[in-house]
């Protein structure tokens, strides 16, 4: 084999992850690494306490009002928590909100520990749980654009995602391994250890007081934050389409049925159909070099979308496990390059006494989006058959990405390096 046969450190840094942003900053790399090794611990508690519910009560329907009492504080103080990023110390407001969902994990692993087994204590531990995120997570982000040049900001939501998509994939493993040989208690236990890489990260930041020019005379109000959404349509274009998406196109509430009439599956193949668009996303993390080139993030967007609901309708007419399983993994792909220029356009375009509730507005979409998609797919589904639902609302998902195409050219137009929201 010749010397030019042979990769270059350059070339497979146009491949894989631009590791720029943990090399430069000290302090983005602490808190990436704390923010993973605490979603990987989050992971093992949500799928604990789901398992401790059921073992408590052996009713699903009381293993699904879990997800009722993490989304609706999600919800509503995520508008609060990002009001709250845009008037506080945003370094303060991460950590107490740390600290807070470290102590809520270690009151698991006592009460486990005393044998204090009750679901309503469970549930109120979730809620609470959805609240310190809905805290954190506004602050959290907001923080990224003060640790980083502006140009870096696409590899720093790509390594983002990767820690999100970790999380998601590794936690609910080590989660069941732990619960299986060590019991609810241990996987609560390491939880509440984990949250201490993401402590120490916080702890040794700066502080991050918001930028106050405008804002001095009064306190950030949820309000002021969707005015100023209303008047920016660059960045309002990206919760729309974020919207296409996950309202239109969002397939996971008819997994079990597709797992059934689909390939003749049960349980496992349902796993693999929900664990396939996460390890597209992942994928799309690990191999996400070349997005810091591009410059047309909103065009970058709009592709992305409409590759998503591509991939989702062709999904839909496919019968074989194998081949579908490509699909959803490249939908989930899709899925992580819109997330990276979304985010990108928030940090960089939004003023930064607003970064903290436009943050906010974004964990609303997030959490909320595929709720309400799950509705319409299910509904559909019920009226006419999982194929219908899943293919047509593929279709639409791109029909609505050409007419937003259509109506905002300024958004296609839209160029990183003048970045207007």
């Amino acid at each position: 084999m010749t010397t030019t046969d042979t990769p270059t450190p350059e070339r497979r840094s146009r491949i894989l992850a631009d590791l720029t942003p943990l090399r430069t900053s000290v302090h983005y790399r602490r808190l990436w690494f704390g923010n993973t090794v605490s979603w990987i611990g989050q992971g093992m508690t949500a799928l604990a306490i789901s398992l401790q519910v059921y073992d408590i009560t052996r009713s699903s329907f009381s293993v699904g009002l879990v997800g009722l009492f993490s989304l609706v504080p999600l919800i509503v103080f995520g508008l609060y928590g990002g009001a709250v990023a845009d008037t506080v110390d945003r370094r303060k407001l991460g950590l107490y909100s740390a600290i807070g969902s470290a102590v809520l994990s270690a009151g698991l692993a006592c009460a486990a520990f005393a044998g204090f087994h009750h679901v309503w204590l469970l549930y109120g531990v979730v809620a609470l749980q959805a609240v310190c995120a809905a805290l954190n997570s506004p602050a959290r982000s907001s923080m990224i654009p003060r640790l980083l040049p502006p140009e870096q900001l696409p590899a720093a939501n790509a390594l983002n995602s990767m820690t999100t998509t970790s999380g998601m994939l590794i936690g609910p493993m080590l989660g069941g391994l732990i619960v299986g040989y060590g019991g609810y208690q241990i996987a609560y236990l390491v939880d509440a250890v984990a949250f201490g890489a993401s402590l120490y990260a916080m702890w040794r930041l700066p502080a991050m007081l918001p930028d106050r020019d405008r804002t001095a005379a009064k306190r950030a109000s949820v309000l002021d934050g969707l005015r100023f959404l209303a008047t920016r349509p660059n960045i309002r274009m990206t919760f729309f389409s974020d919207f296409c998406a996950m309202i239109l196109a969002h397939p996971r509430a008819l997994f079990p049925a597709i797992a059934v009439l689909w390939y003749g599956g049960d349980a496992r193949t349902t796993g693999l159909l929900v664990a396939a668009p996460a390890v597209g996303a992942l994928m799309g993390g690990v191999f996400s070099g070349w997005l810091g080139r591009i410059r047309r993030h909103g065009a970058a967007i709009l592709l992305a979308v409409a590759a998503w609901g591509t991939a989702i309708a062709v999904f839909g007419l496919t019968r074989n496990l194998w081949l579908g399983l490509f699909f959803l993994a490249l939908a989930g792909c899709a899925d992580t390059v819109s997330m990276v220029f979304r985010n990108t356009m928030l940090q960089a375009a939004a003023p930064d006494e607003m970064r903290g509730r436009l943050q906010g507005v974004f964990i609303v979409v997030v959490a909320g989006g595929p709720r309400l998609g799950d509705f319409l797919a299910g509904s559909v589904a019920g009226l006419t058959s999982p194929a219908v639902a899943v293919t047509g609302g593929g279709l639409a998902c791109v029909l609505a990405i050409g007419l937003l195409t259509l109506r905002a050219p300024g958004f296609v137009r839209y160029d990183a390096r003048t970045p207007t929201p």
